[in-house]
């Protein structure tokens, strides 16, 4: 028979044991769980994202219309707080043309503010990986 010191060190190491293992699962746990979270967010970022390029054009000739400002806005979508508008200001290129940097599918407005032509802006419904916008402007009306 084991006496009281021999017993009470038996189970001090027997919870020290049982310690380490709970720690050791733990931090198995967590790993697992970070790598799945990584797995599903870059699986949902894939599949919930778009790229989309516009081409602005204008006049009779359909001529590409540089240096004209772009605003992109889009609702993102949180999980605790309320949703926010969220608004990029973008510059065409020479040929007419921007690419706006991935963003969530959904709603987006798309509102064209260029020198001499007349201010266009609408709401898309984005739902494809890739996307190519045409928006044509038009000159403003002359009053008399």
């Amino acid at each position: 028979m084991l006496s009281t010191a021999s017993k009470a060190d038996w189970r001090g190491i027997s919870g020290k044991l049982a310690a380490c293992c709970a720690i050791a699962l733990l931090i198995a746990g967590l790993a697992l769980a970070q790598a799945t979270s990584d797995e599903k967010k870059q699986k949902s970022d894939n599949s919930l994202t778009t790229k989309i390029r516009i081409v602005i054009t204008g006049g009779e000739k359909d001529q590409p219309i540089a240096g004209a400002s772009i605003y992109v806005r889009f609702t993102e979508t949180r999980f605790l707080h309320k949703d926010k508008l969220v608004e990029m200001n973008l510059k065409t290129n020479l040929e007419g043309a921007v690419k706006v940097p991935e963003i969530p599918r959904g709603k987006t407005e798309i509102q064209v503010i260029a020198l001499g032509w007349k201010t266009y802006g609408k709401w898309y419904d984005v739902q494809n990986e890739e996307e190519t916008i045409k928006i044509k402007l038009v000159r403003p009306t002359k009053w008399y």
